[in-house]
């Protein structure tokens, strides 16, 4: 199915993460990274019209702080958080305010808070999860040290003691009202979470899921709780390379439903020929996005998991990041090569093939009609 989508060159500014404060406030963050690439690092606020266009109403120059490489919103109060490490210097004397929260107000991004969830002198950690729980009260931290910090958002206070991934590369974390799991590469952890009256957290790890047996060669790349029916995640699995000859190996990806009552697989599909990079669900739970290094953007429906919608080559390099906004009507994706493509999500999918099925299903019946009552003969 075609719908109107509409590519942006941002000029010297690798997207790495994104986010929607409202249905026309985007929020973009990326940059050069640590390094001296002479590329800027910031974060952008933009208008997104009618049209698919995109308006510069703000930016927050960061110096030599490094890039947002993940960020989530709390609408409720118009705020931004994302993860952006110190300086060099800093992280040199074990000082890192990796994760900020930005006010949003009249068109302005005002930095609020800050704190630290992890320390290192490595450039190269850094903060690359950022979510909240559905009522916007605990915020989770992950970082590329494999670590979770699980923060009460008013305070930025640790609510419960780090969790440290013992199973692979830390992906994603995803929270429900009484559980968070943590994907890694090798399996999804899951944890109950209980809340005491004075706002402590008891994190009980209560499952771990592994790859199915079938399907050992692939590995967790993301995990989403469904936004409204809690008892469905949603994962990205990635086909992993085989040591021996990785060129031997296809790395297609697939997308599966999981019953959370049971922890039992429901759905499993195959989404792309390449290795997901991203990967969203709409606020109504009714779709699914993912983008793929072989640069294509996806949409499924989230019942059956049958494609949508397929944008061909939607950037030069890989997508690095998915947003839906609000109410699901745009999607946009952003990559390191300097590009944000605005999408209008249709209100309908497949109404033209539903009225040509439709048809020949009217046209057979004339047919057999025709053929029993001696009109035709066969």
């Amino acid at each position: 199915m075609r719908t109107r989508h509409t590519t942006h060159t941002l000029s010297n500014f690798p997207i790495y993460s994104s986010a929607f404060l409202s249905n026309d406030l985007l929020v973009l963050g990326g940059g050069g990274g640590s390094g001296k690439s002479g590329i800027k690092n910031c974060i952008r606020l933009y208008r997104v019209g009618n049209d698919e266009s995109i308006q510069l109403l703000d930016e927050v120059q960061l110096g030599d702080e490094d890039a947002p490489m993940s960020m989530a919103v709390n609408p409720d109060e118009s705020e931004l958080v994302c993860g952006i490490n110190s300086t060099l210097s800093e992280l040199r004397e074990g000082k890192n305010e990796n994760c900020r929260v930005f006010s949003v107000k009249d068109g302005k991004l005002k930095p609020t808070r800050r704190c630290s969830t992890f320390q290192s002198d490595d450039a190269e950690d850094y903060q690359n999860v950022t979510s909240f729980s559905p009522d916007h009260n605990l915020l989770a931290i992950g970082s590329t040290r494999d670590e979770v910090v699980l923060l009460a958002y008013k305070t930025l206070s640790p609510v419960a003691p780090p969790i440290l991934s013992q199973s692979g590369q830390l992906y994603d974390v995803s929270l429900s009202p009484t559980s968070l799991v943590i994907a890694t590469k090798e399996n999804l952890n899951v944890y109950s979470i209980k809340t005491s009256e004075k706002g402590d957290c008891t994190l009980n790890h209560v499952k771990t899921v592994d790859v199915p047996e079938s399907s050992s060669s692939l590995t967790f790349r993301a995990a989403r709780f469904h936004p409204k029916e809690f008892n469905v995640l949603y994962t990205v699995m990635n086909a992993s390379p085989r040591r021996k000859d990785p060129r031997s190996t296809p790395r297609y990806a697939y997308v599966c439903k999981w019953d959370t009552s049971t922890w039992k697989m429901i759905k499993m599909r195959k989404i792309a020929e390449k290795s997901v990079t991203c990967f969203d669900i709409s606020e109504d739970g009714k779709m699914l996005a993912f983008g793929s290094s072989n640069y294509t953007i996806g949409l499924l429906d989230s019942q059956t998991l049958a494609p949508l919608l397929s944008i061909l080559k939607a950037h030069e390099f890989p997508p690095t990041t998915l947003r839906f906004s609000p109410d699901s009507s745009v999607l946009v994706s952003g990559s390191a090569d300097n590009t944000v493509r605005i999408i209008v999500v249709p209100s309908t999918f497949g109404g033209s093939w539903k009225i040509i099925l439709i048809g020949l299903a009217l046209l057979f019946l004339l047919l057999a009609i025709a053929i029993q009552r001696g009109i035709l003969s066969l």
